[in-house]
């Protein structure tokens, strides 16, 4: 028992492995008892399925409040809502993905899962590598603030642009030196198929080779499109805590109901196109909380009840003004 009451990062080993216990149980128990088989989502299902999700994460911040004090839960609502919030964009970039590769609706929760697995592993590099980075030298925290309000001012001015699939260097990279199949094989990410179709049965070209599918390489580009919004939020939530625990749970309990979320946000993300501009002032009011905090209050620091409710009253607003503006589009696009 002693051997828990460690600290591992700051925190207790004992809350580290409560907390990956809960994403274990509820991977297992999504994926081997709710989505046992491959099956297509309906909205109803995912939007029940998200308030679970969202339940668990709000009990989640419950528990780090009463055992880490009022501080450490505003700092975790914080970061999972700005986190919930920057999914909506990664949900946009992943519908087109899949409709890129052609991936059939039914296959997508499956590949979903993969890619959020990955995710926890990339995520937990990434935020390891920035706490030490702010451990060994503070004004790195002056870095990721300037990069955040500088990323919020150009999507205020200039949007954010598509990405180009088919141009992806990893999608190149993988289709020149890996064997990929022109067709999709179920829900498979590797298949076996003759290293020469063209060879007659038994000749040496029949052989059986493996081979990548578009559901592997869709897998893959989903990964690194992760990565790409990561450089948003995980600087983000280190300039709300430098909490290594509250950084790396708050980021992961709402990618974990991003799957859930996927199937009902894809149907109706064109209504959120305003959300971008709410996004873009919250990246701006984070990284000028630094500077303001430490310039202007002389290291004071904004209390963290602030920092959630203009969080969120931003939010907020651009979820409720983008379905205000985009209320008949969906009767124009059915």
């Amino acid at each position: 028992m002693e051997f828990l009451s460690t600290y591992w990062m700051g925190t207790s080993l004992w809350f580290w492995l409560a907390f990956i216990a809960i994403v274990i149980a509820l991977t297992a128990f999504d994926l081997g008892v709710l989505h046992k088989d491959d099956k297509e989502m309906g909205i109803g299902e995912s939007l029940k399925l998200s308030v679970f999700y969202i339940g668990i994460a709000m009990i989640f911040g419950g528990w780090i409040w009463v055992q880490k004090g009022p501080t450490a839960g505003m700092e975790y609502y914080t970061g999972y809502f700005i986190e919930k919030a920057l999914s909506i964009d990664n949900v946009f970039v992943i519908s087109m993905i899949f409709s890129f590769f052609a991936v059939e609706r039914k296959y997508q929760y499956r590949a979903l899962l993969w890619g959020i697995l990955a995710v926890i592993v990339l995520r937990g590099i990434m935020i390891a590598g920035g706490a030490a980075m702010i451990e060994s030298a503070y004004w790195v925290m002056y870095l990721f603030a300037a990069f955040l309000i500088f990323t919020g001012l150009k999507m205020l001015v200039t949007g954010e642009s598509e990405p180009d699939v088919g141009n992806n260097a990893a999608v190149r990279w993988i289709s020149t030196h890996l064997r990929v199949t022109k067709e999709h094989h179920a829900e498979h990410f590797f298949v076996k198929v003759p290293a020469n179709p063209e060879a007659p049965e038994g000749a040496r070209g029949s052989r059986l080779v493996w081979a990548a599918t578009p559901l592997f390489l869709a897998l893959v580009v989903i990964n690194l499109a992760d990565l790409v919004f990561a450089v948003d939020s995980v600087p983000a939530i280190f300039t709300i805590t430098r909490d290594t625990f509250i950084v790396y749970t708050s980021n992961i309990m709402a990618i974990l109901g991003l799957r859930a979320l996927y199937f009902a946000l894809a149907a109706m993300v064109h209504r959120f196109h305003y959300l971008q501009y709410a996004l873009a002032l919250v990246l701006v009011f984070i990284g000028g909380k630094i500077f303001v905090s430490d310039f202007l209050l002389s290291g004071a620091k904004i209390p963290p009840v602030l920092s959630l409710g203009v969080t969120v009253a931003l939010i907020a607003g651009g979820v409720i003004w983008s379905l205000v503006m985009t209320r008949g589009e969906g009767a124009k696009k059915a």
